[in-house]
């Protein structure tokens, strides 16, 4: 390399301390020596320097790096927003064994932000799609696809250790817990990452160095998959987000990204894939049909108020229940119908709920009123404005409020929800933050960063970076923050993961205790339950059929009272919890359990109650330490819902309010899950830290 300098004079004092920087921007210019010394100060705090006698360079990368890269193997688990720009860096960067598996198919509102798809692609799977075009960077490469789900018991801890290094690229914390345990389990680094909107995380996660994902409490989750809000919503926050969909496809700007249709090429439908792309294509073509949009078909229809409530309230939801793969586990929803209601009277006007008049919840009738007035006077105020005008949703403007109010509780009651109030639909209704392809881009990049970092031996250099929406006081967007040690009482890292939970032992079924609990709350995929009661009762067995007649009998059938403990095993996580029941007969209304540490509606750091006698550990005998994973999120097709509309000027503002005491908390970049890094207790130690010296300190409210 030293011989290619045409520059040396200006050099001289580096190749004489034996340094030199090297400067990979400027490589294949030959005056790159001319603009690199034009800039040494800056340069020199920018840059490591590196031995000038031990560098040979492949590209931008050491030697040794580079070869490592070539016979490295590595796991992308997703192939969406984030998967895709990774899936690309990975090749371009050197990387010849990468896995990538991801169940979702392509769909046309993807294409604006995963360029790896293109129309021609839609209805087909992401995965395969993604290695096809991958291939085209680098023809060298070895990629295999998988067009499955990760939690598929196909993927054991076997499977997980055949690889250096696993990266996420997921869209649902349930996937991000499995990860991440499975990772634990096989003792491989996993590099987490998420973004939302303008923001973006990505950290590292390695166990018995870092936290896990899990070490760290996260409330409800506020990110949602296009899928879930169209075919399967679970939550009330699902249907308001629908009905603020539906408000821009009827009255506002149409985004392709704000479908409200039934996915007919949801995933979870169909595990064939060519199935799979022929209900898309189906889809797009309905015979010789051209399909129109739904503001196409509410203008041809004059926005016919009845009309429109039988298509999207009784038609789309009849079509949902023929996708019958998607019921075999939940509740099918409850068709509507305008005639039917009005003719029988069986839902009077009735509200239930005191004081204002927003706190009221009107009764199935009432909110099919509602509806039919609100969209009588939307349709009012878009033909006053005129041919292609539009409206803009504003929760303080009462038709639109009243608008989603009505559409949102009437796909609650279709899907078995407890409907809700004017008061809370406005308070929950907040933000929509959309998939923007540059954060994907950048996070994708920094994932990179950090394999590179992991796979020359650097784990300590290992930052937790957050891309920011705006400058802070430094004028950065990057800022890195030192990773955590694991939580002590993590349920999932510790060495013995222990946990309380309250729930009334006479009303809680072992169904629930599987589902709501064990799956739901904890995250496991099959658990096997047994009492330790001196007998080794199996209460629940993860092989089909064994403990089904168990389902629908109460705890207290089976001897369990406050003070009872129950060993929860999941072998494909290779995850052991422990589980101490505390009966109670006061939890509030509609709250079946409540981990003991916070409220129920929040997700709380477990009790760590670790019994002498119990020496169970996850994850391998010879590693049976506290472990770690990662705190980050997100993207693809998701929804995330900010609570307040001053978000951001929060998160903009922020970035003045500093510190010197703690550290930045941010909202993790996908949940909008709040991540609070640890007090700095030393501030001159802290300063004297080089790596500290980037680790801005910004406070969020």
């Amino acid at each position: 390399m030293a011989d290619s300098l045409t520059n040396r004079a200006a050099l001289k004092n580096w190749v004489q301390s034996g340094l030199v920087c090297v400067y990979p921007g400027y490589r294949q210019s030959v005056q790159w020596e001319t603009k690199l010394t034009a800039s040494i100060p800056a340069l020199q705090a920018e840059f490591v320097a590196v031995p000038i006698n031990m560098v040979q360079l492949v590209g931008s990368l050491r030697k040794e790096l580079a070869d490592s890269l070539s016979t490295s193997k590595v796991l992308v688990v997703g192939a969406g927003g984030i998967g895709c720009e990774l899936l690309k860096n990975l090749v371009l960067t050197g990387f010849k064994n990468i896995e990538v598996i991801d169940l979702d198919t392509i769909d046309v509102s993807n294409l604006n932000r995963q360029f790896l798809f293109q129309k021609k692609h839609v209805g087909k799977s992401k995965a395969q799609v993604a290695k096809e075009s991958a291939l085209q960077f680098s023809p060298s490469a070895n990629i295999t696809a998988y067009h499955d789900s990760i939690m598929n018991p196909d993927y054991n801890v076997e499977f997980f250790k055949s690889f250096i290094l696993v990266m996420n690229a997921l869209d649902n914390r349930a996937a991000r817990n499995h990860v991440n345990r499975m990772c634990l389990a096989a003792d491989i680094p996993l590099i987490e990452s998420g973004t939302a909107g303008y923001l973006g995380q990505v950290t590292v996660i390695k166990k018995g160095m870092t936290e896990c994902y899990e070490c760290q409490p996260k409330p409800a989750q506020k990110t949602f998959p296009g899928c879930t809000i169209r075919n399967t919503p679970s939550e009330p926050i699902h249907c308001i987000v629908w009905a603020k969909y539906l408000f821009n496809q009827l009255f506002g700007e149409e985004d392709a990204d704000q479908d409200v249709s039934p996915d007919t090429a949801d995933p979870e439908a169909s595990w064939n894939p060519e199935e799979t792309a022929a209900r898309a294509t189906a889809a797009e073509m309905d015979g010789d049909v051209k399909r129109v949009s739904t503001k196409q078909w509410a203008r041809s229809n004059k926005y016919d108020a009845i009309k429109l409530f039988n298509k999207l309230f009784k038609d789309d939801i009849m079509y949902l229940l023929t996708m019958d793969k998607l019921w075999k586990k939940r509740k099918a929803p409850t068709p509507l119908d305008w005639q039917q209601l009005e003719n029988t009277g069986c839902f009077p006007e009735e509200s239930s709920g005191s004081g204002l008049k927003d706190q009221q919840v009107l009764g199935v009738w009432g909110y099919c009123k509602l509806f039919q007035e609100s969209v009588e006077t939307l349709h009012s105020l878009l033909d006053e404005k005129g041919d292609g005008a539009e409206l803009v949703w504003d929760k303080d403007d009462p038709p639109s409020m009243d608008f989603v109010t009505a559409a949102a509780n009437l796909r609650m009651y279709i899907f078995s929800m407890n409907m809700k109030s004017r008061f809370d639909v406005k308070s929950m209704a907040g933000n929509i933050i959309p998939a923007i392809a540059t954060t994907n881009a950048v996070i994708a990049g920094l994932i990179v960063l950090e394999g590179l970092k992991i796979l020359a031996g650097e784990l300590e250099s290992c930052r937790t970076i957050f891309l920011n929406k705006c400058p802070n006081l430094r004028k950065k967007l990057l800022v890195p923050c030192i990773l955590d040690p694991p939580v002590a009482n993590c349920y999932v890292c510790a060495s013995k993961p222990e946990v309380s939970v309250k729930v009334n032992v006479h009303k809680t079924t072992v169904l629930s205790l599987q589902d709501k609990i064990l799956k739901e709350r904890f995250g496991m995929v099959a658990p096997d339950v047994q009492i330790e009661d001196g007998k080794g009762t199996i209460l629940i067995s993860s092989e089909e059929g064994e403990t089904e007649a168990n389902n629908n009998k109460f705890l207290s059938d089976f001897g369990i009272r406050n003070g009872s403990r129950l060993q929860a095993d999941d072998f494909l996580q290779d995850y052991t919890l422990l589980i101490n029941v505390l009966h109670t007969e006061e939890l509030e209304r509609d709250v079946e359990f409540e981990v003991v540490g916070e409220a129920p509606d929040k997700a709380p750091p477990p009790q760590n109650n670790q019994g002498e006698g119990y020496g169970i550990t996850n994850g391998n005998k010879d590693s049976a330490q506290p472990s770690t994973s990662s705190k980050v999120p997100a993207d693809d097709d998701d929804v995330m819902v900010v609570d307040s509309d001053d978000a951001d000027a929060e998160a903009s503002s922020s970035s003045a309010a500093v510190t010197s005491t703690t550290k930045r908390k941010h909202s993790d970049a996908e949940t909008g899950e709040s991540s609070t890094k640890r007090p700095r207790t030393d501030q001159s130690s802290a300063e004297a830290t080089p790596d500290d010296s980037d680790d801005d300190i910004i406070a969020l409210d």
